[in-house]
C-alpha cells in the first residue's frame, strides 16, 4: 500500500513539474514573438504615434480601410479583431496607453458589441501568455470566474485554450510563421464573390450599460484621445433594426452609420461589407470627420 501511495505521489509531483516546465516553455516562446497578431504586436511595441486608430470587432476589422487614411496623410492602423468584444478592445487600448502610444483620434466600432460584457474566449486567450508579466492584463481578467485557474494552475491556460494558444500556435510562433493580420495596416478586406448569410435577426439584442465602453471613454478622456464611436453598416434584410435606435437613445454620442451603404452588392454577409462597400463607407467617414 505504501508503495502504491508513493507511486501516486511521484506521478502527481512529476505531472506538476512537467506542467511548470511546459508553462515556462510556451510562455517564453510567445513572449519572443511579436508579428503574428495584433495583440502581441501591441504588447511588444515601442511607443507609436497615430493620427487615427481603429478598434472593434470584425465590423471594424473589415469596414475601416486604413490605407485610405494613410493616403490622406493620416498615420493610422486598424486594430479591429474579428470575433472580439469590448472586453478585448478596452484591454488592447489599455496596453497601447501603457506602451506610450500617442493617439489623436480613436474610431471605435460600437454597435452589436454593446449587447454583452463577456469576453470572447478565442481572442481573449491571446492575452493569456502575458498574464503573469502584465499587471494590466492580470487586473483586467481578475473578475473573470476562471481567473484563479488561469493564473495559479501551471499550463492550465494553454490546455483550456489549446485552439488559440496551444501546441500548434506555439510551434508557429517559435518558427516565426507569418500571418496576414498586420497586412494592409490591419484592414482585412472581404471578397464580394462568395456571399455569406444575407439575413439577420437581432430582435433579441439590447444595448447594455456597458462597463467596457465606459472604460474606453474614461481612458480616452484621461489621455486626451478624441473618441469617435460609430455604428457601422448592415444589409437591408435585417429583423430588429430598431436596435440601432436603442443604441442611439442610450448613447447619444454614438454616430449611426448603419444605413449609409445600400445595396447587397456591397456586402459579403449581412453584417459585413465587402471591400467595395468598405471603401464607400470609409470614404464617407473621411469626408464627415476629416474633410478639413
Amino acid at each position: 500500500m505504501q508503495k502504491f501511495i508513493r507511486l501516486i505521489a511521484f506521478i502527481v509531483v512529476a505531472v506538476m513539474l512537467l506542467a511548470v516546465v511546459l508553462d515556462w516553455v510556451y510562455t517564453t516562446i510567445f513572449q519572443q514573438s511579436s508579428m503574428r497578431g495584433k495583440i502581441e504586436y501591441v504588447y511588444h511595441a515601442r511607443p507609436q504615434q497615430y493620427d487615427v486608430v481603429f478598434l472593434g470587432s470584425s465590423r471594424a476589422n473589415n469596414h475601416f480601410v486604413a490605407p485610405l487614411f494613410e493616403a490622406k496623410g493620416l498615420k493610422t492602423f486598424n486594430y479591429g479583431m474579428s470575433a472580439s468584444h469590448l472586453f478585448e478592445a478596452s484591454l488592447l487600448l489599455k496596453l497601447m496607453v501603457e506602451r506610450h502610444f500617442v493617439i489623436k483620434k480613436l474610431i471605435l466600432e460600437t454597435d452589436m458589441n454593446l449587447a454583452n460584457e463577456k469576453r470572447d474566449a478565442g481572442i481573449s486567450a491571446q492575452f493569456l501568455p502575458y498574464l503573469h508579466d502584465s499587471e494590466m492584463i492580470r487586473n483586467h481578467f481578475a473578475q473573470e470566474e476562471d481567473f484563479w485557474k488561469l493564473y495559479y494552475i501551471p499550463f492550465y491556460r494553454y490546455v483550456a485554450f489549446d485552439a488559440k494558444i496551444g501546441f500548434r500556435e506555439m510551434n508557429r510562433s517559435w518558427r516565426g510563421v507569418p500571418t496576414n493580420y498586420l497586412e494592409n495596416l490591419g484592414y482585412h478586406p472581404l471578397s464580394g464573390k462568395k456571399k455569406g448569410n444575407m439575413k439577420n435577426d437581432i430582435r433579441a439584442l439590447n444595448p447594455l450599460d456597458n462597463k467596457y465602453y465606459k472604460e474606453i471613454k474614461a481612458i480616452c478622456k484621461a489621455h486626451h484621445i478624441q473618441l469617435i464611436a460609430i455604428m457601422t453598416p448592415m444589409c437591408s434584410n435585417v429583423k430588429g433594426m430598431d436596435y440601432f435606435d436603442k443604441v442611439k437613445s442610450k448613447y447619444p454620442e454614438i454616430y449611426n452609420y448603419e444605413n449609409v451603404v445600400e445595396g447587397d452588392q456591397y456586402f459579403s454577409s449581412c453584417g459585413h461589407l465587402n471591400d467595395a462597400g468598405a471603401r464607400l463607407f470609409t470614404a464617407r467617414i473621411l469626408r464627415d470627420f476629416f474633410g478639413k
